[in-house]
């Protein structure tokens, strides 16, 4: 029988050693969901469509279908991302459609640590931002999605969306790249005590559990906020350390649009910029 390889010998060139093969699989295991059986697949999915569906504004249409989305939850296989999903949809249907719009736009609109726009919470307001948003964009197309073009493609409805749609390898790649912003939502959802965190604690347990490095990078988003642009940068910024991107490359984004409110609501002076 064959001596097990030292430690060692992968890094110098041979075959890699036992404990660097299990490492590897154990990586590999966290990064994505094993095998799914055409249930499992399918039950992810829905999950992942609920979870864009009620983190959309709740306008009046949203709000007519508060009983089929809470009996779609009821009837998901048992899960921690499903209770999460009960206890959410149950305060749902027990609430005034004007008094969600206005926690919603309180949450969501109002509070930078709980935007719903994920790149922010990666490259802030700089122009970096601008490139990130264009090849998630450019992500969407080459899948075959074209958006409606109503929110930017960082909206977490619309990542979300994207993930049910393409699945979870390709698909559910930019929920994973912003891992570190999810956990700052649902951090900043759970100290205002708002029943939005079960949304972001069941799309969290469908991810790989966090790094300690994600902890250590999300402790220094609380405490310091996403990167400001800096001075003096190329008006077209940068793609890497001295290298600027070519005039016409990309226009970093316009605010989105605010939130379609029915006239008579009082979320009309809703502020707009703090996206």
């Amino acid at each position: 029988m064959s001596p097990l390889p030292s430690p060692s010998a992968g890094r110098l060139g041979g075959p890699p050693s036992i404990p660097a093969l299990v490492r590897t699989r154990v990586r590999a295991a966290v990064r994505r969901p094993g095998r799914l059986t055409p249930e499992e697949a399918e039950a992810r999915t829905l999950l992942l469509r609920l979870c864009s569906l009620l983190l959309q504004y709740p306008d009046a249409e949203l709000a007519t279908a508060r009983p089929v989305l809470k009996a779609a939850v009821e009837a998901l296989p048992s899960s921690p991302a499903a209770e999460d999903l009960a206890v959410f949809t149950t305060w749902l249907t027990g609430q005034e459609t004007e008094a969600l719009e206005r926690h919603y736009v309180e949450m969501f609109d109002l509070r930078r640590k709980s935007s719903l726009y994920l790149t922010y919470y990666l490259h802030g307001d700089t122009r970096r931002r601008g490139m990130a948003l264009l090849t998630l964009n450019q992500r969407y197309k080459a899948a075959g999605w074209d958006t409606d073009g109503g929110e930017l493609p960082d909206h977490l409805p619309v990542v979300l969306e994207f993930a049910a749609l393409a699945g979870s390898g390709g698909g559910e790649a930019p929920l994973r790249q912003h891992r570190r912003g999810l956990e700052l939502i649902h951090r900043a959802l759970t100290d205002a005590d708002s029943p939005y965190r079960h949304v972001l604690g069941a799309l969290l347990t469908l991810l790989p559990p966090p790094t300690e490095a994600d902890r250590v990078a999300v402790a220094q988003l609380v405490a310091e906020g996403p990167p400001n642009e800096e001075v003096g940068l190329d008006p077209y910024g940068t793609y890497g350390e001295g290298e600027f991107a070519p005039p016409g490359t990309f226009v970093p984004p316009a605010p989105a649009p605010p939130t379609r409110v029915p006239p008579a609501s009082p979320t009309t002076t809703r502020m707009e910029g703090t996206r």
